[in-house]
């Protein structure tokens, strides 16, 4: 097998999509479109990557950083030109190349190993993957000879009446011999309606020169749609999610309703886990086995163990281990971890901060910048008051302690194993094992109030 280059053409301003996001960088599925791309490149065990950077150069560069090397094309001027600029990278390497678009980002990996084997086996010094399209506008149409070989391409724009009619469409996905294709992009012009120089003359070229140019037609038109306005975008998207579903429902995910369940490209999720619908699982998530995602319920960038129930709730970046049982209307803020069995309940919010195993936060609660340790119960109404206005400040809680229902904690205080905080206090000392902490005044009955208040009435 020779060696294997690629070439990602992600320079294009993307005007159509209306958007100050550069076009490449519109997520499918929560991840990059160029990412997409990337990624199903490297998968196919491509030795050397070049991606082609314009408007947004820095943005891209950012995100992708060493998979893949970059060249810049200062001025859009076509996708020859745009490959062009890879020559210094590529021009005086023997092998094959690849050419996608970074804003295909359905294409797999498996397809891009097949369009190269294909080259590869048939001898061709240029294959064009091509697909079937009920309705081609807007595609460069596949040209054959009357032996069924490729002659050309040509471009919608510069297509005639008997060409529009093809049906056979270019997918803009490219193998060439290296060598053969930076000398033939030397002879591209740009005598065209837009002025361009395209990469699809390389094949022209190519054959006039007495070389073979081949096709690699895929099955349907799906995996290769291009992203150029946000109609595009929503179907890429929809697309992505379905297949991103199945995958998961063929390695042991119940996922009760595929078309209402939006689970991101880099989530993990363990065999017999069941997603209700309308779940949002995004970013790099992992959630392990036996899980019940109730309806309702959106989770970012978490780790969520085994046997763990989520009612309705919101997750970011947090840390939820086995047992765990959160909702109805919970709010897990970033960097809070819940331990083994804990239960947080309804309309409870969690922020920056650790609870022990066991420990109940049954409902109506506030936690920020706190530690909690094992079999606390927290009832109903508990504030950690945690910021002064300019600063947050830190409260711990021991083992076994009971905070009564409405006690305000006003944080920094330390409170130790088995302690007691009586309901309605406000806590801002430090309150030691085994004792009661009470803050709040003293209850004083007004006997004979009742006849008081009914003779004040009369009068």
């Amino acid at each position: 097998m020779s060696d294997r280059y690629a070439v990602i053409l992600a320079a294009g301003k993307g005007t159509r999509m209306k958007s100050k996001l550069y076009k490449v960088l519109h997520p499918v599925a929560g991840k990059a479109m160029v990412d997409h791309v990337l990624t199903s490149v490297n998968e196919a065990g491509i030795d050397e990557v070049v991606t082609i950077v314009g408007h947004g150069a820095e943005a891209v560069q950012e995100l992708l950083g060493d998979r893949t090397s970059y060249t810049v094309q200062t001025e859009q001027l076509g996708t020859g030109h745009a490959v062009q600029q890879a020559a210094d990278q590529l021009a005086a390497k023997q092998g094959t190349t690849l050419v996608i678009c970074g804003d295909t980002p359905l294409f797999t990996a498996e397809t891009i190993t097949r369009l190269i084997d294909a080259h590869e086996q048939s001898g061709y010094k240029a294959t064009i993957l091509t697909a079937p399209a009920d309705v081609p506008t807007g595609y460069g149409r596949i040209v054959r000879g009357k032996d069924g070989h490729v002659m050309k391409i040509v471009e919608e724009k510069d297509a005639n009446d008997v060409e529009k009619l093809i049906t056979e469409i270019n997918t803009g996905t490219y193998v060439f011999d290296n060598a053969l294709l930076f000398e033939a992009l030397d002879k591209v012009g740009n005598d065209n309606v837009q002025g361009e120089y395209y990469l699809p003359d390389v094949i022209e070229i190519l054959k006039e020169d007495g070389h073979a140019v081949g096709a690699f037609q895929m099955d349907n038109l799906d995996e290769s749609l291009g992203v150029n306005d946000r109609v595009a975008l929503a179907q890429a998207n929809k697309t992505a999610f379905k297949r991103i579903n199945e995958k998961h429902m063929r390695n042991g995910v119940t996922i009760v309703d595929p078309d209402a369940t939006y689970i991101e490209a880099d989530v993990v999720i363990g065999a017999d886990t069941v997603i209700e619908p309308n779940v949002y699982i995004k970013g790099k998530t992992v959630i392990g086995e036996d899980n019940h995602i109730y309806a309702g319920t959106t989770i970012r960038d978490s780790i969520i163990g085994n046997n763990v129930k989520v009612r309705s709730s919101e997750i970011e970046e947090s840390e939820v281990k086995d047992g765990v049982d959160i909702g109805p209307n919970a709010h897990l803020r970033p960097n809070s971890s819940i331990d083994e069995n804990a239960h947080i309940g309804n309309f409870v919010e969690i922020k920056k901060a650790h609870i022990g195993a066991g420990t109940k936060v049954g409902h109506l609660t506030y936690i920020g910048d706190a530690t909690l340790g094992k079999n606390i119960n927290v009832s109903c109404g508990v504030i950690f008051a945690n910021y002064d206005g300019v600063n947050k400040y830190h409260s711990t809680v021991g083992d076994n302690s009971f905070i009564g229902s409405d006690v305000t904690i006003v944080s920094p205080v330390n409170i130790a194993e088995n302690a007691f905080l009586a309901a309605g206090s406000t806590i801002t000392k430090d309150v030691p094992s085994k004792a009661l902490g009470i803050a709040r005044s003293r209850q004083e009955n007004k006997d004979g109030f009742w006849d008081h208040l009914a003779i004040s009435k009369k009068d």
